[in-house]
């Protein structure tokens, strides 16, 4: 049976980051991927500046489009805000080729890929697991999952009760007239209000639309017939091709802790996205990262890669989220006080926003003190 001292599964930005990381240091480590890589993944593919800055490597030949303004409506196209910066805030990418350019780098630093590979189950020892997969089985000392929301990983681990926010989004790659992708192609938008309690978007890739629509409430929302309505909104009338995906998003992460046994988890197996736009990659790259440093920086102890990792998601990565959560409750109810402040501070709040994508500024971490003095303004 082959050994590894690290064994990740899952082959998406926060899986091959790890691997990228641990292979460039030596660690024998192996990726185990159920399809064939590269293969589609459900995704906006809005790759924010804060995420693409904190890359180890150029992503230039897998970049379909960057854009340098941002568009944010709200109250169905009644408000409207636009910020701009002089590097690309939002660079939009294929998840197919993106993931694979990464693992292919990790690869050259000898780190091996199962594709087609399952995993069934984990055998936990003291020193050492065994990973029974679809076509076989390995051992590890350490174990990452990387296997996304769905994470059939964290459940053998021992995750068996749901602690993150999962919500519903629904996306679709869709092709339009020449004449609809030459008005629609120039820009970002996010409409938060076009669903209620959430947004659509309308991303543009090389020669097609990412549009998509979430909720942050649990309960009945006809998703479909608000991704309609955004039809008529953007203003198309005529669609020649058009592939619908649902999938969930994590946007609060796990109460009951990231690592058990000797199971780490990363990226949306974590619940690490974004909580205002949803948006993963950036997340699951960074918690990748910190995941590698901790197994580096420990020289393999157990024990200490738990503690350290916890420490670093701590810095900064965990006390965003928790900000990110409370922004988000405020964006997405469509109530007087919000728009009271979107009326006053709009702008400011735009600005603010596109300066955290960009990874110019932290999310604040006292975003509800400062919130509630808007609104004790307004009342007072």
């Amino acid at each position: 049976m082959k050994h590894f001292e690290v064994a990740i599964i899952g082959s998406g930005p926060s899986g091959a980051t790890t691997a990228f990381y641990l292979g460039k240091q030596g660690i024998s480590t192996v990726i185990i991927e159920k399809e064939t890589l590269p293969r589609y993944k459900t995704c906006g593919g809005g790759f924010v500046n804060r995420g693409r800055k904190n890359m180890p490597f150029e992503i230039n030949e897998v970049v379909e489009s960057e854009f340098f303004a941002v568009d944010s409506y709200f109250n169905n196209g009644k408000i409207h805000y636009q910020s701009s910066k002089e590097k690309p805030i939002i660079t939009m990418i294929m998840r197919d080729a993106f993931d694979n350019l990464i693992v292919q780098k990790a690869k050259e630093f000898g780190v091996t890929l199962l594709e087609n590979h399952t995993l069934k189950s984990i055998d936990f020892s003291a020193d050492t697991s065994i990973l029974k997969t679809s076509q076989g089985a390995i051992s590890a000392n350490f174990i990452i999952a990387a296997d996304g929301v769905l994470s059939a990983t964290a459940k053998m681990a021992g995750w068996t009760k749901e602690t993150r926010k999962l919500i519903p989004a629904l996306e679709y790659e869709v092709e339009v007239s020449k004449e609809d992708f030459k008005r629609l192609s120039t820009k970002v938008r996010f409409d938060i209000d076009a669903v209620p309690y959430g947004y659509a978007w309308s991303f543009p890739k090389k020669n097609h639309l990412s549009l998509g629509v979430l909720t942050t409430k649990k309960g009945k929302i006809n998703l479909k017939e608000y991704y309609q309505k955004y039809l008529k909104t953007l203003g198309i009338h005529k669609i020649i091709k058009e592939e619908a995906h649902g999938f969930q998003i994590p946007i609060a992460p796990r109460t009951d802790g990231f690592v058990k046994k000797n199971v780490f988890l990363i990226g949306d197996a974590a619940g690490f996205a974004e909580p205002i736009t949803a948006e993963g990659i950036s997340n699951a790259i960074l918690s990748g990262k910190y995941v590698a440093e901790a197994i580096i920086e420990s020289n393999l102890n157990l024990q200490l890669a738990e503690k350290l990792y916890l420490e670093k998601l701590q810095i900064k990565l965990l006390p965003e989220l928790q900000s990110g959560v409370t922004l988000s409750k405020f964006f997405y109810h469509n109530n007087p006080a919000r728009n009271y402040i979107l009326k006053k501070y709009g702008q400011h709040f735009s600005d603010l926003m596109v300066a955290i994508l960009h990874g110019e500024k932290p999310f604040p971490t006292n975003v509800a003190e400062k919130l509630k003095s808007k609104i004790r303004e307004k009342l007072f």
